[in-house]
């Protein structure tokens, strides 16, 4: 299942794409404010790709896609609908990278909307989040940008991280 917008597709990984994930795994910038912002070796990266295959075990509709320009075909981050547990709760996240020579031209903003869209539109969910550090301001803005607001401050895996959230209401 292959998501479209206006100059991106988000599409499913293979293991063609292990070089790309590897560049982003391995950019120290990328990573600063995504887990312990610690970068991961060829074994780490071969590790969250067996993660990424995981989520779509669950759903098809879930875990992260690649972000592909339309213009070139060259890969320029990823982006997904992301099962997550908060407070012992399941929640759906939001998430977005973008490689770094890619920052500031809007696609995480375009990507994360496609998202929201197809979570709402196709999956019917009415709740989504996103899992961002404090000082990660780029990916709080494009939070705010969805609607998204910050819920709570929470610990997870010993870093602390801004619980933004959006609730759709169903429309009758």
């Amino acid at each position: 299942m292959m998501m479209n917008a206006n100059r991106i597709l988000l599409r499913q990984y293979t293991d063609d794409d292990f070089d790309f994930l590897f560049s982003l795994l391995s950019d120290p910038k990328v990573v600063q404010f995504i887990g312990s912002g610690q970068t991961r070796d060829k074994e780490g990266a071969e590790r969250f790709l067996e993660w990424i295959y995981s989520t779509y075990k669950v759903s098809s509709d879930l875990g992260l896609r690649v972000i592909v320009r339309k213009d070139d075909n060259i890969p320029i981050g990823h982006a997904g609908l992301v099962p997550q547990i908060v407070d012992s709760k399941q929640e759906v996240e939001i998430g977005y990278w973008i490689a770094r020579e890619y920052w500031g031209q809007g696609y995480a903003t375009e990507a994360a909307k496609t998202l929201l869209d197809y979570g709402v539109e196709q999956l019917k969910y009415q709740r989504f989040i996103a899992l961002i550090q404090p000082g990660n301001i780029a990916s709080s803005n494009v939070a705010q940008k969805l609607g998204m607001h910050l819920e709570k401050e929470i610990i997870l895996s010993g870093q602390d991280v801004n619980v933004y959230t959006i609730s759709i209401e169903e429309s009758s």
